[in-house]
């Protein structure tokens, strides 16, 4: 009797030995395995953490109908790729709330930095905000987001375009009647622009040498509505139009072809800006006083190695401020070169922006310029 409840306590013992060394060698493994893991993952830093993934920029472009958007995109997305990033590019054919969404959903692909052409840099504000929650930085291209937070912006001298407009045309017709033909109400350049040939033309203006016989802004700077604009212009003022100062190689496209239906065409001064192909070839054939060069290649490349510094938290080297209305955004000024039939070769042509033979090809051979 002794002995069977004597064996029947070791029996127990047994098994409950058996039982907890069984428990301790299940829970050892797969909890050090996980713990491993985790505290492995846990060693990486989030700087680690980004450096081992690619870099990722949205581009969110106004309205690539325009020849000069299309280029930009190109450049841009070219040296980004070549300094190892991605470039996911969107376009919003000149609708807000388009760019708006479009703008959200490049955040939620998970983009380190946002490159933005605005339609409306007032409407575009919003986005700011919510880009930054997500830890996304902006870059303003070109155009200025206003009344926001914006990390940076990058474009030509807008003022100093205006300036060069005007004293092209000035030089030109320094008294007569002006027509001054903005650019797209929505666009903070196109205030730029106005603020930049009011500096010149402000004082003719007082002192009686210029009368101004009307003033109208374009919408989405299109050429079509320039062209109407002009035509009601000339039968308003009964032809007698001597200069126009226009804020874009679109507008001046659409200003010459009312004129041209006047027999006014190479008559009338205008200026432009962009360095359109089609505004070049009237620079040289005489029908545009002057156009405006950005060399877009400048600014594009400039602009996608500010955004990879951007998102690698590097030091980014700006040269300006500008005031956005509420801050004093860092910013990257280029600087612009007015371009006539004089030094077209020198610059555009030379730069490779276009072709001799492009931009010369409605003019007779003779009056090549000798390259």
């Amino acid at each position: 009797m002794l002995m069977s409840k004597g064996w029947k306590a070791v029996v127990i013992l047994s098994v409950f030995l058996l039982l907890l060394a069984s428990l301790a060698g299940c829970a050892k493994t797969p909890t050090g395995e996980s713990q491993g893991s985790q505290n492995q993952s846990a060693q990486q830093t989030p700087q680690q953490t980004a450096q081992s993934e690619k870099i990722r920029i949205g581009l969110s472009m106004d309205d690539l109908r325009l020849e000069r958007w299309q280029r930009d995109r190109d450049y841009f997305v070219e040296k980004a790729e070549e300094l190892g990033a991605e470039v996911l590019v969107q376009s919003a054919n000149g609708d807000d709330q388009t760019q708006l969404s479009q703008c959200e959903n490049l955040i939620a692909q998970g983009v380190n930095v946002l490159v933005i052409i605005p339609h409306n840099g007032d409407a575009m504000a919003p986005i700011v905000e919510e880009a930054h929650k997500s830890g996304v930085k902006v870059i303003a291209y070109d155009r200025l987001i206003t009344n926001s937070d914006v990390d940076y912006y990058i474009s030509f001298d807008n003022v100093k375009v205006g300036e060069l407009q005007a004293q092209a045309i000035v030089e030109k017709v320094p008294s007569g009647n002006y027509f001054l033909m903005g650019g797209s109400p929505t666009d903070n350049n196109a205030k730029l622009l106005r603020e930049g040939q009011m500096k010149v033309l402000q004082p003719l203006i007082d002192k009686g040498d210029i009368k101004v016989v009307g003033d109208q802004w374009v919408k989405d700077w299109l050429a079509e509505e320039a062209l109407k604009i002009m035509e009601n212009a000339l039968t308003a003022n009964k032809n007698k139009i001597d200069a126009v100062v226009a804020s874009n190689d679109s507008t001046a496209g659409g200003a010459i072809q009312a004129l041209a239906a006047q027999k006014l065409a190479g008559k009338v001064a205008i200026s432009g800006q962009d360095a359109d192909l089609a505004a070049c070839q009237r620079v040289v054939e005489g029908t545009q006083t002057v156009t405006v060069y950005k060399p877009i290649k400048l600014i594009a490349t400039k602009a996608a190695e500010l955004a990879v510094a951007a998102a690698k938290n590097e030091k980014v080297e700006t040269n300006g401020a500008t005031n956005n209305g509420k801050i004093d955004v860092p910013s990257v000024l280029l600087t612009p070169i007015p371009v006539s039939k004089d030094n077209m070769a020198e610059t555009v042509i030379k730069d490779g922006f276009h072709k001799l033979e492009e931009v010369y090809k409605n003019v007779p051979k003779d009056q090549w310029p000798k390259t």
